[in-house]
């Protein structure tokens, strides 16, 4: 057996199990109990083997130095030799970017035998045979992948172009270019084919409990056709642009599938930013039609999205892009048709054209690298980046990511929470569900409404084996306490997941331990908008666990850590995450600005693709990624990643979440101000700030001591759950009057929350 690259595999589980959860305080979340320790004596040049039988499972060890060697086992060798704490990046006089994360290293939770033994990947032996191969031969790896799926033309004999340096000239990648294929085909036709015509493809859930429906693969299929028929009807054809702005009802993925089957290009905008925002993305993809519902109900507030619409198209006309058609669907549970501002011409009701279409259209088949969609980040200043993805690439990626890290089975019932105005809902609530033939549960409304139990809720209605959601999700039902989720039975589930952010350790254990009963494994999922899919994720029945490490690279995927003259660091360490060589799922450019996808992600360390966020690699190989390293705070010379004092923060038994961001200092350079919410009814205190400051110091040092604690009843974030670190940093630095859009957030009133206690 062989380790992969950055690999050292010292997981020592002999004779460990994961045992129930027993009693624990759920205002307390860091002594929930987990098997904790690697045995005596098990060092760095360590490495496991995986026996497994009906009685028995354990691991044994042999020594790193009788392994074979190649270029990208290097670290394997290293790792022997390399003297205790090495990986220091040199130059930076600081705290190690995921040093706090790391120091949770010796918590170690394995699958259950029972668990790894039905496993798609069932020990680390067998990922890395897969893992292994993936490298060596990506060619016939992926190739293998590919032909489990339809193609009109299979490609070429050439299966990836690539060059990642920019050095070389042009940065491109190409994955299966010449062959021919159709991404709403292999989701829907291809499944219907295989017998799966009555299966649910999606269970609906609706804002309000009790409102809910279901679609059958079959029905699915015809109400695509029926709105692909209408697009093409209107002039859509293959390379057109489609905006889509809907909330999450079915409509929403049938539009992105309609889009896809006749060759379209569609680019889905979040149903919650501005018109302004809006406005910006009309006009730089220049859509021939913009898709949208006339409310949505969030809670027990409603959102006129239609007038955001109106006034977007009105900005777009005025800056030279006019759209001719607004198909609008009547969502009828939030507002009625009559209650609807209209402009004839213009306007036309989903319900009164794409019912009398035909439920059966024509493929459109298209090149594996032609455009499947437009993502565009938001960012906080500047134009926003229009992330372009393929077909061919992107669809074996998000499939296969889908089918192993949520070891897919195929009467799981799947629910990820996230919106399908951002990549996720694209590879995980859309395409990667529905290439496997899955059941997907969608859901409009809001996780706390109209309590904090309404996942549970959902959980057990539709008896879901899979939840996948965001850390802000978790510590946000944690703040909320326990009970509100040991009422409902949550049986169902057999595999948890975590999206977004790097997911601190407390709350990785509440979720291990109050959501799932202390047997669902968690995949900790590392990726971005640009990577299309998971790159770092746990495998859930191959590997042990650390809370709050998203553990080994995704098969393909060769993870680098570099310092800041981009020279890859050897074992364990810390600095910049790179990836080098690339993956069918990668993003292909940004749209219309070449030099801006070069400059942003190739140049800063060229021959890798740059993610722009910190990442610690421990002696066992596992990665604890740190979070963007813009956000580092630079403090008397020692730079301070803010996930490491946010996570020291959480720590702390009456801190049920927390945000950081730097100010500047007249001493320091820089100053660390702590926006920390307190679980329900702690009053704030003197005593409380002094405690929690010296958590930080005690876990990280006295340079990482906040020098204010603000105190927050609320962080202010999108209906996605992701914190707006721009609005923190402007009330941070009194710069009220610069506050900017704050209409994409789920609840406004926060901001004025936060400024009213800016001095308290």
């Amino acid at each position: 057996m062989v380790l992969p690259q950055s690999h050292n595999l010292a997981v020592a589980c002999e004779g460990l199990t994961c045992l129930p959860a027993s009693r624990f305080d759920p205002r307390h979340p860091r002594h929930l109990p987990l098997r904790r320790n690697l045995p005596s004596g098990f060092g760095r040049s360590a490495m496991a083997s995986y026996e497994s039988d009906d009685s028995v499972r354990s691991y044994t060890f042999q020594s790193n130095r009788s392994l074979a060697s190649s270029h990208h086992l290097r670290h394997v060798d290293s790792l022997a030799t390399l003297p205790s704490g090495a990986g220091r990046i040199p130059h930076l006089n600081a705290v190690i970017l995921g040093e706090a994360l790391a120091s949770e290293e010796n918590d170690l939770v394995c699958p259950s035998d029972e668990f790894s033994k039905q496993a798609l990947v069932p020990s680390p032996q067998k990922y890395l045979e897969m893992y292994n191969r993936s490298i060596e031969d990506p060619d016939g790896f992926w190739s293998d992948i590919a032909s489990e799926f339809y193609w009109k033309k299979k490609w070429g004999e050439q299966v990836c172009s690539e060059n990642l340096d920019v050095r070389n000239g042009e940065v491109k990648i190409e994955w299966f270019k010449g062959g021919i294929t159709n991404i709403c085909y292999n989701c829907l036709d291809r499944n219907v084919e295989a017998g799966l015509g009555d299966k649910i493809a999606i269970y609906w859930e609706g804002n309000e409990p009790g409102y809910d429906g279901t679609l059958t693969y079959s029905e699915l299929l015809q109400k695509v056709c029926q709105l692909a028929n209408y697009l093409k009807d209107i002039g859509v054809k293959k390379g057109d642009a489609v905006v889509i702005y809907l909330p999450m009802l079915m409509e929403l993925p049938i539009a992105m599938l309609a889009c896809a089957r006749i060759g379209a290009v569609h680019s889905v905008v979040f149903a919650g930013f501005s018109a302004e925002s809006l406005s910006q993305r009309i006009v730089d993809c220049k859509p021939k039609v913009v898709i949208t519902c006339n409310a949505v109900k969030r809670g027990s507030k409603v959102i006129n999205l239609k007038d955001i619409v109106d006034a977007a198209l009105v900005e777009s006309s005025g800056n030279g892009v006019s759209v001719g058609v607004c198909l609008t669907y009547e969502n009828e549970s939030a507002m009625k048709r009559e209650s609807t501002k209209w402009k004839e011409g213009r306007d036309i009701w989903w319900q009164d054209v794409v019912p009398k279409y035909p439920t059966t259209c024509e493929v459109e088949w298209v090149d594996a690298e032609d455009p499947l969609f437009l993502l565009y980040t938001s960012g906080s200043t500047g134009k926003p980046k229009g992330v372009l993805h393929t077909t061919g690439g992107y669809m074996l990626y998000t499939a296969t990511t889908f089918k192993y890290a949520f070891d897919y089975k195929p009467t799981d019932i799947y629910w990820c929470t996230a919106d399908c105005g951002w990549i996720t809902g694209h590879s995980y609530v859309t395409y990667g569900p529905l290439l496997n033939g899955a059941s997907v549960v969608v859901f409009e409304g809001a996780p706390s409404y109209p309590d904090s139990g309404r996942c549970w809720d959902i959980v057990d209605k539709f008896k879901v084996t899979t939840f996948y959601t965001a850390p802000t999700l978790v510590r946000s039902l944690m703040r909320e306490g326990a009970e509100y989720v040991t009422k409902y039975s949550r049986k169902s589930l057999r595999v948890l997941g975590s999206v977004g952010e790097p997911i601190n350790p407390s709350a990785w254990r509440w979720f291990f331990n109050v959501v799932g009963d202390s047997r669902c494994p968690i995949s900790d999922t590392w990726w971005q908008t640009e990577t299309g899919g998971f790159m770092i994720t746990p495998l859930p029945g191959a590997w042990p666990q650390k809370p709050g490490s998203a553990t080994f690279p995704f098969f393909g995927v060769q993870p680098v850590i570099v310092d800041e003259k981009g020279v890859e660091i050897e074992g364990e360490c810390s600095g910049y995450l790179c990836i080098k060589s690339s993956w069918p799922g990668a993003f292909r450019t940004l749209y219309g600005d070449h030099e801006r996808y070069e400059t942003t992600y190739f140049k800063p360390f060229p021959g890798y693709y740059f993610t722009g966020d910190g990442c610690s690699r421990d002696k066992d190989g596992y990665h604890w990624l740190t979070g963007r390293v813009d956000d580092v705070i630079n403090v008397s010379g020692h730079r301070i990643g803010t996930a490491e004092v946010e996570s020291a923060l959480v720590s702390h038994p009456k801190c049920a979440e927390a945000a950081v961001v730097g100010v500047e200092h007249e001493v320091k350079g820089q100053g660390i101000y702590a926006f920390v919410t307190l679980v329900e009814g702690e009053p704030y205190s003197e005593e409380l700030r002094k405690s929690i400051i010296l958590t930080v110091r005690k876990q990280i040092g006295a340079f990482a001591a906040p020098d204010k604690i603000h105190w927050a009843p609320g962080l202010p974030k999108t209906r996605s759950g992701k914190i707006m670190r721009r609005i923190l940093r402007k009330i941070a630095s009194r710069q009220l009057d610069e506050l900017g859009d704050t209409s994409t957030l789920a609840d406004p009133s926060v901001v004025d929350q936060l400024i009213s206690l800016a001095d308290t």
